[in-house]
This record gives structure tokens, sequence and C-alpha cells, in this order.
């Protein structure tokens, strides 16, 4: 297997992934992007609107698969500057610790955190960021929400696969949850 995985990005082919997915979790980061006033509060949260795994259409965070021999520091900028560009200006410390750990199952009865492709542990961040966020183009728009709104049931019901929650402990994390 290690003679067909390029070595240089650590991205296996499909075929590989879908074995490798069957076998053993994944891990992943989750990053809710945040804007905060002067005092460091936050004021707005960041959602994505983008084709989620189960085929849906919804509002969700920046995530994505931590590579082999890549710092966690580092695949958060890698999917932080893929999803929000390259002048998002996210503001990570050199040694961030997650606020919590998710755990994605295929069967969303196990944990309220679904993905219907695999296994996955995530480490979830709250990112404050301070530039110019423009979506990537597998998103379809990038909101700006205030904590109400973003905790509201109008929110929850266009997100997927616990989002939901995960924005609703982001933002118990840093004192804001309505």
């Amino acid at each position: 297997m290690g003679e067909l995985t390029d070595t240089r990005s650590s991205w296996l082919d499909s075929d590989q992934l879908e074995v490798v997915r069957g076998q053993v979790p994944l891990v992943y980061v989750d990053a809710v992007p945040v804007r905060v006033n002067e005092l460091g509060v936050v004021t707005h949260v960041g959602m994505l609107l983008r084709l989620a795994s189960d085929g849906s259409i919804s509002r969700t965070v920046v995530s994505g698969r931590v590579l082999l021999n890549e710092r966690i520091r580092d695949a958060l900028l890698r999917h932080l500057e893929k999803d929000l560009g390259p002048m998002a200006l996210p503001q990570i410390p050199p040694e961030p610790a997650p606020f919590t750990v998710v755990e994605y199952f295929t069967d969303p009865t196990i944990s309220g955190f679904h993905d219907p492709r695999h296994h996955a542990v995530s480490l979830a961040f709250v990112v404050p960021v301070s530039g110019d966020c423009q979506p990537s183009q597998q998103a379809l728009d990038l909101g700006w929400y205030t904590p109400a709104q973003a905790a509201s049931p109008e929110m929850k019901s266009e997100m997927t696969g616990g989002h939901d929650r995960l924005v609703r402990l982001a933002l118990a994390s840093v004192g804001v949850l309505p």
C-alpha cells in the first residue's frame, strides 16, 4: 500500500481511501471560524453552505482530514485557507488545544455526530479570523451569524451531521451560548 501512496502529499487514491475508511477511524479537524470584537468576545460565527457528506445542502463548519506527518496546526491552517480563502488570516496559537473531541459514526444514533462515509475522530477548535474571507469553490456560500442566530432553531434545521451541536458547544466554550 505504501508504494501506491503519494508520500509528498500523503493522500490516498479513492480506492485506498475507501478501504481505510472501512477499517479504521480517520483523524479530522473541525474549525468554527469566528469574528471577535476588541475585547476578544465572539460576535459572529462563520458557516459555509455546501454539499454535505450525506448528499444534502447544509450549513457546516470548516472540516477536513489530518494528513500523515501533518501537525494539527498545519491541518487547521490548510483547511481554513482552502475553505475561507488565503486572506482569512486565522489566528491559531503555536500549540492549539481543541475545545472538544467529536466522534462521527456511520450510525447517527451512536453519538449524534454522523458521517455516512466512515468513523472519524475530530479535534474541534474555535478559530478567530480577522481577514477578508472568500468561500472556496466547493462552498456555495459563507455566512456570518451572531451567536443567537447560529444557535437558533432555524439554523439547526439547515445543518446536518451534528454540526448544529458542534456550533453550540463552540459557543458555550467561549461563553457566548445564548
